[in-house]
């Protein structure tokens, strides 16, 4: 039914100019008006008994969406704003709404009840349907628990009415009825009315009652409001932001994220609970188990959907989605996954923030370490001597943390919580992951719910060589635990602070997961933890390595461009008074950030004897030719070196990764941009290979600018050219706003930028 406005209060969203809905009104209050004057003849012809009076029917009702919308922090939604309007509320405070009858209310004689329903079976049992009866002299504080309504204003047959949503409301679509009769129609049904309209109601970080209540307003508009931010990838040693628009408020995303709700196996009874909620929002991401919304993929040819560097922001997943009848979004990695996560959150009200770990261990058999296998000779064994344990470390891997009390564990760890929604290991034979307290991930407490143990080896995971022995019990003997260490850096977006240029904006919130790396405090930790896992105990006890003759050291790369050579380099000494005969090697692979090999670029072996303290250098150098053509995503090289010492059968081994340096996409605004007025941005950047770029094609996406733009195709750039692409659009909203753009080729991809301006009325 359409809707107009009552009292002194406006929808916000009515069209006038829309000729349909002013015909179609027109219509409706004519057929009301005739309706009303038959009435009235045939209750009070002159000179007969007034007939009684029947129950009230309700002509039309108004939720005032905007107004509403004002009061509970919503008025950014889309939705909000549109025709006919939705209204969006958050729990924990009151919202107003009208009713017009056909006849005059009587406070005597009118019995008036709302029926909230929520879920395909309304249950008051289970607090899915809520009976509300109207009285007067209502009290002006209700119990913030409890539904509550009560009589605002009475002006004729219209009133107008305050409903308290409790602060345990369910979150998502709500429904409502409006339920009539009269003390004097003893025995008549009820008459029903049920409001058009979907009511979303949200969590609300503003009310100290709500568990995902935040204090600070500034933590509100970043991990709240903010509909753009940044997620983080490249390598602990040259962290790379890369921008991306969350939109939480377009008018695709609620909707959306309701239908995935509805596909996840969280009872409807429950979804007022944000412990389970993110936990269902964790599984839901990925199309795994119940044909979520976005498909991973994280090797191979992406030439059936979209390549995960395409993609601009969280809004052009979702309207795909939903275009597509439901089907997965092709395809994902766990930067996109979280970006999404992101956007879900922060639309239920959530405080969410993406943060990204550097080195990220992934333990496959739940000892709390990454284990690595090798021979006799120092060649490694995959899987283990089992075939069952392939243990990793990740480049980087990038989750989400929500905040929130958390009443179901002991005082003190509540706060931030890790959820992830890039499907690694099952929990709960569902692919998800979290909440995990972050508190307790920092003091190794892995018997805490949700997945803490599998989080806690992400971050602080000790790397573990093992090579065969014969004399051991079980074949194997424990090596040192070498230098690469798992967790190195922890990041997120700093509050409040935006750079489209560089990353000063990063946030460093490695010690709030985890103590010092070797300190006191983060041994402890993970004693603690090993302490709580039978497999982990069992490999901690093992003897380890005895005092070595030879030390050896691979030295790290920092920096290299893209397209420019690199050398893999190990400093050896042998540090006893003896003569010592190595073996070793050097090689160079290009890998997924998830540490999988992809190529070999180039392996070198050396067989030689060290003198007494002598010192040697050993060097392979990797020329640009020799990797272009076998890069994957990222850009990631890993260098890995393994050496014995063939008389005492010292072995040992080193390995680190670091990603080629791309060009940033230049992205500038032309003239004063307007709302409503054409404008356009210029988005640039020069090849830095001595090749063709083929395939090649731009992504543009900016929040009430356009809708987001994927893989426009471009041609081909020629080697070393300065490119610039031009993209024309409208902006809808004033205020500071935020594009992003993407380019990808088959030879070079993850060139990105981003620029943020204001646009003006």
């Amino acid at each position: 039914m359409s809707r107009t406005s009552y009292g002194n209060r406006s929808t916000g969203g009515v069209a006038y100019g829309d000729r349909n809905y002013m015909r179609n009104f027109m219509t409706h209050i004519s057929s009301n008006y005739e309706r009303r004057r038959a009435q009235d003849k045939a209750l009070y012809q002159p000179g007969l008994e007034i007939k009684q009076v029947p129950a009230l029917h309700v002509e039309v009702t108004e939720f005032y969406p905007l107004d509403n919308a004002q009061e509970h922090k919503t008025d950014r939604y889309e939705i909000v704003r549109d025709t006919p309007a939705s209204p969006v509320l958050r729990r924990g405070q009151p919202f107003y709404f009208a009713v017009r009858f056909d006849h005059p209310y009587d406070l005597e004689q009118d019995i008036i009840r709302l029926v909230f329903d929520f879920g395909p079976k309304p249950s008051v049992a289970k607090g899915t349907r809520q009976y509300l009866t109207l009285m007067q002299n209502k009290e002006a504080n209700p119990e913030t628990n409890k539904w509550n309504v009560k009589l605002n204003n009475a002006d004729g047959g219209t009133l107008t009415l305050q409903v308290f949503i409790p602060v345990t409301a369910q979150v998502g679509i709500w429904h409502c009825s409006v339920l009539t009769t009269r003390k004097d129609l003893n025995g008549h049904p009820l008459v029903e009315y049920k409001c058009p309209d979907d009511i979303y109601i949200l969590f609300n970080p503003w009310c100290k009652d709500d568990i995902v209540y935040v204090n600070d307003d500034a933590w509100k508009e970043e991990y709240v409001l903010n509909d753009t931010g940044k997620v983080w990838m490249g390598s602990y040693r040259q962290p790379k932001g890369r921008r991306w628009i969350f939109g939480q408020y377009d008018d695709v995303v609620l909707p959306a994220t309701m239908y995935l709700l509805e596909l996840s196996d969280l009872p409807h009874s429950e979804r007022g609970n944000p412990i389970q909620m993110v936990r269902a929002i964790s599984a839901i991401i990925n199309s795994l188990d119940e044909e979520g919304l976005m498909e991973g993929k994280w090797e191979g040819d992406f030439s059936d959907g979209i390549n995960p560097h395409a993609w601009t922001g969280s809004v052009a997943i979702m309207e795909r989605y939903l275009k597509e009848g439901g089907t997965p979004v092709k395809y994902g990695q766990c930067w996109v996954f979280s970006g999404l996560v992101v956007t879900v959150c922060r639309a239920l009200g959530i405080p969410c923030r993406s943060v990204t770990n550097y080195v990220s261990a992934h333990d496959t058999n739940c000892s709390l370490t990454v284990d690595k296998f090798f021979d006799q000779n120092g060649e490694e064994i995959p899987g283990g001597p089992d075939g069952e344990c392939y243990d990793s470390c990740w480049n980087f891997h990038v989750w989400n943390d929500v905040w929130m009390s958390r009443p179901d564990l002991p005082q003190g760890y509540g706060g931030w919580q890790v959820i992830d929604a890039t499907p690694q290991e099952e929990s709960g034979s569902v692919y998800r992951c979290g909440p995990a307290s972050v508190e307790a991930i920092l003091k190794g407490k892995v018997g805490f719910l949700y997945d803490t143990p599998f989080v806690f080896a992400e971050v602080n995971a000790d790397v573990c060589h093992f090579q065969e022995n014969s004399a051991s019990d079980w074949g194997f003997s424990r090596l040192q635990l070498n230098q690469y260490h798992v967790g190195r850096k922890i990041v997120t977006k700093t509050v409040g602070k935006t750079d489209d240029l560089g990353d000063s904006d990063m946030e460093d919130v490695t010690l709030t997961y985890k103590n010092p790396e070797g300190s006191r405090e983060e041994r402890l930790a993970v004693f603690n933890a090993v302490s709580g896992i039978e497999t982990a105990r069992k490999l901690y006890s093992l003897p380890g390595k005895e005092v070595e003759d030879v030390s050896f050291d691979l030295v790290e790369i920092d920096h290299v461009a893209f397209g420019e050579p690199f050398d893999v380099t190990v400093h050896i000494q042998n540090k006893s008074d003896k003569q010592q005969k190595v073996s070793a090697i050097l090689s160079a692979s290009s890998v997924y950030y998830t540490g999988a090999t992809v190529h070999r670029l180039k392996r070198g072996q050396a067989d030689f004897v060290l003198q007494p303290l002598q010192q040697e250098t050993l060097r392979i150098k990797v020329k640009p030719e020799e990797y272009i053509d076998k890069l994957v995503n990222h850009s990631l090289i890993k260098i890995y070196a393994i050496a014995t010492v063939l008389d005492s059968k010292q072995t040992w081994s080193e390995e680190d990764d670091f990603p080629l340096v791309k060009p940033r996409l230049s992205v500038e605004i032309q003239g004063v941009p307007k709302v409503g007025s054409e404008c356009h941005v210029t988005l640039s950047f020069q090849n830095p290979l001595q090749m063709t770029l083929t395939d090649c094609s731009f992504s543009v996406e900016g929040f009430g600018l356009q809708r987001p733009k994927m893989m426009i195709k471009y041609r081909d750039i020629q080697p070393n050219e300065l490119v610039s692409f031009t993209e024309y659009f409208h902006p809808k909203l004033s205020g500071e706003r935020t594009i992003v753009g993407t380019f990808t080729s088959k030879q070079l991809s993850e060139v990105t930028g981003s620029a943020t301006f204001c646009i003006q009325e």
